[in-house]
C-alpha cells in the first residue's frame, strides 16, 4: 500500500525484495535503470535469475511511479513493500546491478521460492522465541548482531552470509534442533537460510515475517522483545 510522507519528511524510501525466477534481467535492468533515471531515484537494485532485492528512495510522487511501473511487470506484481520516510535522501546514486544471487548464500538448488520456513507475524513473534523449545538464531553478520537483537538469540558470528551454511554444519543437527526460529533485517537473508535449513533436514523452521524492521515497526515499544539499535544499509546506519 502507498503511503504518503508528512511535510518534515521529504523523502520516500521503499524497501522490498522477492524471490521469483527472472528469465529477462539484462532487459529488465535497463528498463528499470532508464526509469529511475528519468524519475530520479536513488539507491540499490538487485536482480538475479532467482529474484529482485531493492531498497530505493525519492519523493512521494516517484516513488509512486516506481511501483506502479515494477507492479506493470508480471514477477513483481505482488511485491510486499516496506515504507519508511526521511528528511533527506540517504543514497548517493542509482544502480540496477546483476547478481548471480539477489543474497548470497552459495549454495546451489536452494529455492526459497519452493519451499522456505513458515512465515510468523511480528505480533506472534514474541512467544515464538519466549519458548524454551525454541532455537533462535540471528542470521545477521557479527557486527550488525552486537549493534543490537532478541534476547536469547544465538549469533552465528559470521563476516558474511555465505559463511552462514558453515555454521549450520558446526553447530546444529536436525534430530536435537527440532524447532528454529530466525531474523535478519528485512527477512531475506532468513528467508534463504530457512530453506537452505529445510533441504538439510530440519523439520520445524520459523522466520520473522518481514524481518526486524517490520518487527520495530508494528509492535508497540512496551511490548518490544528488541535490545538495542538496527544496522541499515544506507547512510542512515542505524535504527
Amino acid at each position: 500500500m502507498w503511503q504518503q510522507s508528512t511535510a518534515s519528511q521529504c523523502t520516500t524510501i521503499i524497501a522490498f525484495y522477492k524471490f521469483t525466477e527472472l528469465t529477462d534481467v539484462f532487459v529488465l535492468q535497463s528498463a528499470i535503470a532508464q526509469f529511475c533515471k528519468e524519475h530520479a531515484i536513488l539507491g540499490t537494485i538487485l536482480l538475479a535469475h532467482e529474484g529482485i532485492n531493492a531498497t530505493i528512495a525519492g519523493s512521494d510522487e516517484d516513488i509512486a511511479a516506481v511501483v506502479a511501473f515494477l507492479h506493470s511487470h508480471a514477477p513483481f506484481a505482488e511485491l510486499q513493500l516496506r515504507y519508511t520516510y526521511a528528511d533527506f535522501n540517504p543514497f548517493y546514486k542509482m544502480k540496477v546491478r546483476i547478481k548471480k544471487e539477489i543474497v548470497a548464500l552459495r549454495i546451489p538448488n536452494i529455492y526459497p521460492n519452493q519451499k522456505t520456513g513458515i512465515q510468523v507475524p511480528p505480533e506472534e513473534w514474541n512467544p515464538v522465541i519466549a519458548d524454551p523449545e525454541t532455537f533462535l538464531i540471528d542470521t545477521r553478520n557479527n557486527y550488525e548482531c552486537e549493534l543490537g537483537t532478541f534476547p536469547g538469540a544465538h549469533n552465528p558470528e559470521t563476516d558474511v552470509f555465505r559463511d552462514f551454511p558453515a555454521y549450520v554444519k558446526q553447530n546444529l543437527d536436525p534430530t536435537k534442533h527440532k524447532k528454529i526460529a530466525m531474523f535478519c533485517t528485512g527477512g531475506i537473508r532468513c528467508e534463504k537460510a530457512s530453506s537452505y535449513l529445510l533441504e538439510q533436514g530440519f523439520p520445524e523452521v520459523y522466520q520473522l515475517q518481514g524481518g526486524i524492521l517490520n518487527y520495530l515497526e508494528k509492535m508497540p515499544a512496551e511490548n518490544s522483545a528488541w535490545e538495542g539499535e538496527c544496522f541499515i544499509f544506507d547512510n542512515r546506519i542505524t535504527v
